[in-house]
């Protein structure tokens, strides 16, 4: 990731958004210390890899009834 010092970001800003907007986020510092990070709105953001395990493991039929007897045992919930 790009780091631009505060007087870079004040004269190319316009630039800088544009390319914050198209993915290429940047650092904004000052006198070598990071402040603050630029990052379009609508960026991406990490990508959730749903259903990646599928096929890997089944539910079974009775999972929400699994174990009753024994957590009414414990709580005595009288389910």
């Amino acid at each position: 990731m790009r780091t631009v010092n505060i007087h870079e970001a004040k004269t190319q800003l316009s630039r800088l958004i544009d390319q914050a907007t198209k993915g290429e986020s940047f650092v904004i510092a000052k006198a070598g210390k990071p402040l603050v990070k630029v990052v379009a709105i609508d960026a991406p953001s990490k990508s959730r890899r749903l259903g990646f395990m599928a096929g890997q493991f089944e539910v079974p039929d009775d999972f929400d009834r699994m174990f009753e007897a024994e957590i009414d045992a414990l709580f005595g919930t009288g389910a």
